[in-house]
């Protein structure tokens, strides 16, 4: 992977503001990375950072979490327990749409004369702004200013403010605002908005070739415009509303249009110089799975009268006090870092956005920010998000717990399907069945139900939450763990151990192996975690307990079989090579000569089947090395320092979920060099657009490893069974790093420095955690500083694969590096 060193993004084009993203001039080139930087969102509606007016776009966006339309999977060649339905998020109607013609000239961004252009995005009131100077080609001066905001305290609203003011001249102004429903690729000129051809990427989404939203309703009702539709195959429906009020001393006139797939409402201003004039445009989306659309109409009509309560600047208020609480709680500061602390607060505000208001949904891999992996719902939740948001915001958290609960059924019948007991749950999925077509690199990943399992627990660890877990939550431990006794098998070949054959772990550059150590190491935590809740439940609540062996219909047998099983889980140790090998035959391949691989190969998986990459050590993503992160105390110093060392040179950063953990396993072996260079790969991948494709959404998994990165790599911070420990490893150009963690109702700031850490309790009463493996007490108005002798080993240099090259295995084969090619003969 090429790790970046220093700040990356054009700070002529994006000047350092610690809190907003701020944009000074129009490149057309890059509105696809933009659209994504700039979008505003709350987890359950996304407003890509599109023009107001409609023109200049690169993916026109809109998106409800969870909307989407299902389509057939055509295999090329069928089998059993084949995933049958895709599953894509849908691009809903847009209501962001001003259009603006100026003495009939319309404003084209791209085409326009600009005077001067800022557009910034701030992460404190959450609010998108834009203020333009644009001489039409008569001459006349125009100032264009608005605001946009989706509601983090009403889901279902957005809001746009949008002002047009002549300069020096009186001119004829129409202001045209629509709701349009694009027809699947096909804007109102019946321009093709798809692109057509291009490269094969798997992170993108699927395109529909028919007709998705079938019209259901379009109403008028003064300046508020209904339209309602439900999906083709899906039959999921939506209703979309907008409503109007102009504020202006100049003269003018409207007019009203509707028809199926566009409403549109027009204003006729005789503008005259110093006059501004000011749109104000209320929006809201209601979304179901069965609810007819006309009654989600009333919902949205019921939304824009609650709006119509409060001015728009009471609304733009609640909106920064909501932002105020979250960020008491979830800011990180760093120190005379001023480029770095932007990018922080950047990628924190991302998680706000993707996580804040799912309410009982899941939280994408792009959030709502874009169509990427069409919308669907990965491990990336529990792994890389749900630690951030069970820190700072546990009632989000758990309601993202909540509705991986709501999918046990068909996560049971999935397992049935794939001759399993208990339940296994898909890789990929928006509506609860897994939707990947290649189940060597989705469906193979059983380590999904240890995900959530470790998330769950992580959850209740952290906030005392056992009530959660003994109302219901219990049931996902207890059929997971099933499912790890029944999938894997005892082996009497002289060491009595438990086995698990034919999975894929994280890295989806090596899958179906056996004993992947990864999955093994989280199964067993699986297990042990199932045991503990029965046998803690049946302690503490009797009938409860008794109730869920009713409804589980759960044995003793099954409980001792799953401790016996966690105790002999085989984890896979090399004594030769001194690691743990990622499978049992991981080692027998030969190495991929990632150092001399070219740029242009990258990533490989765009580059060479599958079947090529799988026959060699390489890794799209730390595998082995997540294992150490989440399961630290399973691990002894020593093995650490030496699995992070030889599978670093073997690890092609291809995924964007790779960077953060190596950051954080560099930083604690102490590699305190690399790790901030990982840490800056991760910070800047979708800033700088580094693996380009950040026009198809944010990378939210990132964003959560970012927190992470800070935490529990810098910051020093691990959970394991509940107790929370610090040991810091601060790069050494670093003075301060400040973090928050709530634990069990009680905030706590901790500052690291280089010689000493401080606790602080925000909110609360006290809390404990350990420092160097001292126990500290910190209490409401007594902070504790404990002084730090250092901040562990510091090592240079980087592992490469040379250092593992010419190295023999147990049989006395020589370990050899290359690169696959073809030689063409002339």
């Amino acid at each position: 992977m090429n790790l970046i060193t220093a700040d990356p993004v054009d700070r002529n084009h994006f000047p350092v503001d610690e809190w907003a993203l701020v944009e000074t001039e129009f490149d057309v080139a890059q509105q696809g990375r933009n659209e994504t930087l700039f979008t505003v969102g709350n987890g359950y509606l996304g407003l890509r950072g599109n023009l107001d007016e409609g023109r200049d776009g690169h993916a026109y966006g809109t998106y409800v979490n969870g909307f989407h339309e299902t389509w057939p999977i055509q295999h090329a060649e069928e089998a059993y327990g084949f995933a049958r339905v895709g599953q894509t998020i849908v691009n809903v109607p847009d209501a962001k749409i001003i259009r603006l013609y100026v003495d009939d000239e319309p404003f084209v961004l791209s085409k326009a004369d600009i005077l001067r252009h800022s557009r910034r995005l701030d992460f404190s009131d959450g609010l998108l702004t834009r203020e333009i100077e644009w001489r039409t080609p008569s001459g006349k001066h125009v100032l264009i200013r608005s605001r946009r905001m989706v509601s983090f305290t009403d889901r279902h609203l957005a809001i746009i403010d949008y002002e047009v003011e002549m300069l020096d001249a009186e001119a004829s102004i129409l202001i045209s605002s629509q709701l349009l429903n694009r027809q699947d690729g096909v804007d109102e000129y019946q321009v093709n908005l798809l692109k057509e051809g291009g490269a094969f990427d798997p992170r993108k989404a699927e395109s529909f070739r028919d007709r998705v939203l079938q019209p259901r309703l379009k109403r008028i009702e003064d300046t508020r415009y209904l339209l309602g539709f439900s999906t083709t195959n899906s039959r999921m429906t939506i209703a979309c509303g907008i409503e109007h009020d102009l504020l202006t001393d100049n003269e003018w006139d409207q007019t009203s249009h509707i028809e199926d797939d566009l409403s549109t409402h027009a204003y006729r201003i005789k503008a005259k110089p110093g006059r501004p004039i000011r749109l104000l445009k209320n929006i809201s989306y209601h979304t179901s799975r069965s609810v007819p659309a006309r009654e989600l109409a009333d919902r949205c009509s019921r939304t824009l009268d609650r709006a119509r309560e409060m001015s728009t600047e009471e609304h733009f208020r609640q909106q920064r006090a909501w932002l105020t609480d979250f960020w008491s709680r979830s800011d990180v500061e760093i120190e005379g870092q001023p480029a770095i602390q932007q990018a922080v607060r950047w990628n924190l505000f991302q998680l706000a956005q993707s996580t804040a208001r799912t309410d009982g949904g899941g939280i994408a891999a792009k959030g709502v920010s874009g169509s990427g992996y069409g919308g669907h719902y990965f491990w990336d939740t529990e792994v890389y998000v749900l630690p951030f948001l069970s820190y700072t915001a546990p009632v989000v958290a758990r309601n993202a717990l909540r509705f991986r609960q709501s999918m046990l059924e068909p996560a049971r019948a999935r397992a049935a399907e794939l001759n399993q007991r208990g339940a296994l749950f898909p890789w990929r999925t928006i509506n609860g069945e897994e939707s990947s077509a290649y189940y060597a690199a989705s469906t193979a990943q059983y380590h999904i139900d240890a995900d959530i399992s470790y998330a769950l627990m992580q959850y209740v660890a952290a906030t005392g939450d056992d009530d959660f877990l003994n109302r219901g939550a219990i049931d996902i431990l207890v059929e997971t763990a099933r499912m790890w006794a029944d999938l894997g098998f005892w082996r009497s070949n002289g060491d009595d151990n438990f086995h698990i054959h034919g999975v894929t772990g994280p890295d989806e550059y090596t899958t179906v192996v056996n004993d992947n150590l990864y999955t093994n190491v989280m199964a067993r935590a699986n297990l042990r975690s199932a045991v503990r809740a029965v046998a803690s439940l049946q302690a503490i609540d009797g009938p409860a307990h008794a109730r869920m062996v009713a409804r589980l219909g759960l044995g003793d047998d099954e409980l001792d079989e799953w401790a016996r099983a966690a105790e002999r889980m085989h984890i896979p140790f090399d004594e030769r090579a001194g690691i743990h090998p990622q499978d049992a035959a991981f080692l027998e391949k030969e190495l991929w000569d990632l150092e001399n691989t070219p740029p242009s190969k990258r990533p490989l998986l765009l580059h060479y089947h599958p079947l090529v990459i799988y026959r060699f050590q390489v890794l799209k993503q730390a595998d082995v090395v997540l294992a150490l992160h989440l399961q630290g105390h399973e691990f002894t110093t020593r093995q650490k320092r030496s699995d992070f060392e030889y599978y670093e040179a073997l690890t092609t950063g291809d995924s964007t979920l790779s960077a953060v953990v190596q950051s954080i396993i560099a930083a604690e072996v102490g590699y305190h060099d690399l790790a901030l260079r990982y840490f800056l790969s991760s910070l800047f991948v979708d800033l700088a657009d580094l693996h380009r494709n950040t026009s198809d959404g944010i990378h939210v998994a990132s964003t959560g490893g970012v927190w992470s990165a800070l935490v529990y790599g810098f910051g020093g911070m691990r959970d394991h069974n509940g107790r929370i420990t610090l040991e810091p490893r601060l790069p050494e150009a670093w003075t301060r790093v400040s973090f928050r963690i709530t634990l069990r109702g009680t905030r706590v700031r901790v500052d690291v420095m280089q010689d000493a850490i401080t606790l602080t309790v925000e909110t609360g009463d006290t809390a404990t955690v350990s420092v160097h493996g001292r126990p500290i007490e910190v209490t409401a108005g007594f902070p504790v500083t404990v002084p730090l002798d250092d901040q562990g080993p510091r090592l240079t240099g980087t592992p490469t694969t040379s250092d593992i090259e010419g190295s023999r295995r147990a049989d006395g084969s020589l370990v050899t590096a290359s690169i696959p090619r073809i030689t063409v003969n002339p």
